[in-house]
């Protein structure tokens, strides 16, 4: 079985590579940046063929499908930046793979959605990943929606940002919204499992589950985590929202790599916690916590990797 995986280059996506390639799948990974692939791609040799697309360029995608017997599809974006909308991507993007896969008779379909997205919800970002995942269900594909709480993982860029802004700021480090957001962290470990699972699990089909990690905490409490694992501590000073806004405003005007825009400030205002988690009540999964050995890479962080990645957006590993 030939695995097409969306994004593979990505966070989530070289994560779900390299769990296939693991259990003997054969994988076609779908990349937007050879530059990224080969860092994260090129050591699995002959085992991963790696292509380069773009999701909003639907006329590529009739092509990529050919001998693909499942597809996983995990591009998305956090973030506006030009012409690379969420609607664009995120849901324009998903129809377009959507579609290719129906045409060429792919039967299997994976799509990584996002705890508390709705069609209709007033949060663009939420909307866009809602109305996406609306539309592989109307599909006739045999499809199953994977819809993760906030993701953390090496390579994750909602956490490390937290410990590359510690870094940059020696004294005092700022509770985002007075730190009462909730979220669920779910490893992307995890994550990743429960792709490989569905693909071989046939009572996921016609099914959207929410995962998430072991315990809810709030954005203060992640913060502290953050601040441990990193072994280091900061004077934490509440910082509403209204406060912060100008800030960020100016921040993703001029900086390439941004660690925040205003739509994710908004977000703080939705509960990002997990009723039912399908790691537990599907899966039979215990999943890794938030804290200790599991997130000791968030100490790797620097200053300098701190600084290249706001000002130049560069992929850091």
């Amino acid at each position: 079985m030939t695995v097409l995986v969306t994004g593979a280059a990505g966070f989530v996506g070289n994560n779900v590579v390299q769990k296939l390639v693991a259990n003997g799948q054969t994988v076609r990974a779908v990349v937007r940046s050879i530059e990224k692939a080969k860092l994260r791609l090129s050591k699995y040799g002959d085992k991963v063929e790696i292509v380069q697309a773009d999701v909003r360029q639907r006329d590529d995608w009739e092509r990529l499908m050919k001998g693909v017997s499942a597809v996983v599809h995990t591009v998305a974006i956090s973030m506006e930046k030009g012409d690379a909308t969420y609607d664009a991507v995120n849901y324009q993007g998903t129809i377009n793979v959507v579609d290719a896969a129906e045409k060429a008779g792919v039967q299997r379909f994976i799509f990584i959605g996002q705890n508390g997205s709705d069609p209709n919800i007033q949060y663009k970002l939420l909307a866009s990943k809602g109305k996406a995942q609306a539309y592989v269900a109307s599909s006739g594909l045999k499809w199953t929606a994977l819809r993760p709480s906030a993701i953390f993982g090496a390579q994750d860029e909602f956490f490390n940002t937290f410990a590359r802004l510690v870094r940059v700021t020696p004294l005092i480090f700022p509770l985002v919204g007075g730190g009462k957001a909730e979220f669920q962290p779910v490893s992307v470990l995890d994550v990743a499992e429960a792709v490989v699972r569905s693909l071989n699990d046939d009572s996921t089909i016609g099914k959207a589950l929410d995962l998430g990690g072991p315990e809810p905490l709030t954005l203060g409490e992640i913060e502290k985590r953050v601040l441990e694992a990193m072994g280091t501590s900061r004077l934490m000073v509440s910082a509403p929202v209204w406060l912060l806004r100008p800030a960020v405003v100016v921040m993703q005007s001029i900086l390439p790599g941004s660690p925040v825009t205003t739509s994710l400030l908004d977000l703080l205002a939705v509960p990002n916690t997990v009723k039912d988690n399908a790691l537990i009540t599907h899966f039979n999964m215990t999943p890794i916590p938030f804290s200790g050995e599991h997130i000791a890479y968030l100490k790797e962080a620097t200053a300098g990797q701190a600084l290249n990645k706001f000002f130049t957006n560069a992929t850091l590993n």
